[in-house]
């Protein structure tokens, strides 16, 4: 049975599929291919087209389109996802986070603040808040690679094409213009420099 907290305010299409033991919340839209799992929460304020959800998934306030997201995930608030995206299982994608034709893989978390676009992202990856794939140069798209383990500072900005290998770590507010082997740590800003302006400047 599918758990409706107010069915007169949820807009579903008889195309949809949803699991026994959801729970949908008002002002929910759910279109096209859409498929819910079992013992999910779909709350307020949700739009899903042509998306796959696993068992055990947890959605705040979130647009998804035409993606796939696997089991016990807790998605939002405020997560925009764009086409072509795998999210699996054990997954956080978090307040204010877009992506875009990327696959997560197990355990990994994006909290929020972050722009994951063309990238393919490893087991138990921390993409910290701020973290940017710069992906478009202006003609075309790249590809970032960031494999099992990563750990991604804050406000770090990765200019595709790049690969940043298992247990890689970016220090927070570089930006990263070529690989990193695995187990290195990279830190790509330049030093602070300190002046007292009524002296010097």
């Amino acid at each position: 049975m599918v758990n409706y907290i107010d069915q007169k305010n949820t807009y579903i299409d008889d195309s949809v599929i949803i699991g026994d033991g959801t729970t949908i919340y008002p002002n929910v839209i759910l279109e096209g291919n859409t498929e819910i799992g079992k013992s999910c929460f779909i709350h307020m304020g949700c739009y899903l087209k042509d998306t796959k959800v696993g068992d055990n998934t947890v959605i705040y306030q979130s647009h998804i389109e035409d993606s796939k997201i696997g089991n016990n995930c807790k998605i939002g608030p405020y997560t925009h996802i764009r086409p072509n995206c795998v999210i699996e299982d054990n997954i956080k994608v978090g307040s204010f986070v877009e992506l875009k034709n990327s696959r997560i893989d197990n355990g990994s978390k994006i909290p929020h603040l972050s722009y994951v676009g063309d990238a393919i992202v490893g087991k138990n990856v921390n993409i910290g808040c701020g973290v940017i794939t710069a992906n478009f140069d202006g003609k075309e798209k790249h590809q970032t690679v960031i494999e099992d383990g990563a750990f991604i500072g804050c406000n770090t900005n990765l200019i595709a094409p790049i690969k940043l290998e298992k247990n890689a770590f970016i220090g927070a507010g570089s930006t990263i213009t070529r690989d990193v082997p695995s187990d290195t740590l990279a830190i790509a800003r330049a030093k602070t420099v300190m002046k007292k302006y009524k002296e010097d400047c």
